[in-house]
């Protein structure tokens, strides 16, 4: 049965869920580095000429610019996509084809049919292709970025929502998002080896709705959000087991680490707002409301501030991560969703989930520039290429 079939129904169902799943939450593993201070047998004698010389404290390097996100900063292209033509890909889920988008002119230059609900246009971890994910077909219909035209369709024995990959590229997690409790067993994160595409293992998430994620800083773990569960997930991406969770309610969409790769950002559509959930501790830190039906989340290309997408209210938060205080409110009507930038920032390119269509709006002003008919419920929609030096997930997001 086709999943948004099932959303319907599930959604009646949100109270009864959320009191099925409640589980006590599981601890996560931190570990502290060890320190040892030297001996005395190891340490050099100190002769007293050397004691009567003045000592130079070292320069402590300064951190890149972008944290996490340092590779993506400048918003220099990696020679391997410099010369990849750039295209805006949309993903039409009720239409069910892509549409193609040169951002140069804001028109539509080409569509294809893709399967059954397109849900994402992920970009490989090697930054080779791109993957549409199409949820109901239970398949990944392969673009290549250089003619824009779909080049391959990889068969699946599963219905694939979303994926990420391993930050070393070994792995290729495909999300698989059941949001009625009887599903529940086959709702979670499927690992992949990306050339052979065997299944390497299952993890299953307990809580209907396995939904976006986001890796930690060294790709440890990837925090994926339930979204009609109210529970942030954390899976071991080494040990390929459910590692632990934590409860914050209602309805939790996108997933996105800080640059500084201390917190996780959480949109939670129910809550109208943003949950900061400490990234080492995994508790939940401080709620920040931004507007009603809050969904999406991009960074700024100087990783300074944080665009948050108010999908019912029509407006997108601009938040200084320095503070976390919400700055500024753009008012640009639609629907927006998913988001993603041009590669030098200037331009905030937004799926319009309800109103078939994609908004590009300047991100110096916060005006909309373009209004692009589309199709019939864009949602994950990708600029291509992106700066960065990997993709690690959903509809582009670098490192």
């Amino acid at each position: 049965m086709a999943r948004r079939i099932r959303r319907s129904a599930a959604l009646l169902l949100t109270g009864a869920l959320l009191a099925a799943c409640s589980s006590p939450t599981t601890s996560p593993p931190v570990s502290t580095p060890g320190t040892s201070a030297p001996s005395a047998a190891s340490s050099p004698a100190t002769s007293p000429s050397a004691a009567a010389s003045p000592t130079e404290e070292p320069t402590p390097e300064p951190s890149p610019i972008g944290g996490v996100y340092a590779s993506t900063a400048s918003g220099e292209l990696d020679p391997r996509v410099a010369d990849v033509p750039e295209r805006v890909y949309v993903p039409n889920e009720e239409s069910d084809d892509v549409a193609v988008i040169d951002p140069e002119t804001f028109e539509v230059i080409n569509r294809f049919p893709v399967g059954d609900a397109p849900e994402h246009i992920n970009p490989d971890w090697g930054m080779e292709n791109l993957f549409v994910t199409n949820m109901n077909g239970g398949t990944l219909t392969v673009i290549d970025p250089m003619t824009s035209q779909p080049s391959d369709t990889i068969e699946l024995p599963i219905f694939p929502y979303a994926l990420y990959s391993t930050l070393n590229g070994e792995k290729v997690m495909v999300v698989t998002n059941y949001i009625a409790q009887e599903d529940v067993a086959a709702n979670g994160v499927h690992f992949y080896d990306p050339d052979t595409w065997e299944l390497l293992g299952f993890v299953q998430v307990p809580y209907p709705g396995a939904d976006d994620a986001d890796l930690t800083a060294d790709g440890r773990y990837l925090a994926i959000s339930a979204e009609y569960s109210g529970y942030l997930v954390f899976i071991d991406t080494e040990e390929m087991i459910l590692a632990g969770q934590v409860e914050i309610g209602s309805l939790p969409r996108d997933v996105r680490l800080s640059p500084d790769g201390s917190v996780f950002y959480v949109t939670n559509e129910g809550l109208g707002g943003i949950q900061v959930i400490d990234a080492l501790a995994w508790e939940l830190l401080e709620f920040i409301p931004t507007g009603e039906g809050t969904h999406g989340i991009e960074f700024s290309r100087d990783t300074t501030q944080m665009y948050v997408a108010n999908r019912a209210a029509g407006t997108i938060s601009v938040m200084d991560l320095a503070t976390n205080d919400v700055v500024d409110t753009w008012p640009v009507g639609g629907s927006p969703d998913q988001m993603v930038l041009n590669p030098d920032g200037s331009q905030l390119w937004a799926s319009n989930r309800y109103h078939g269509s994609v908004s590009v709006i300047d991100t110096a002003t916060g005006e909309v520039i373009a209004t692009i008919e589309t199709g019939a419920n864009p949602h994950g929609l990708t600029y291509w290429p992106q700066p960065g030096t990997m993709a690690i997930g959903q509809n582009g997001n670098m490192r």
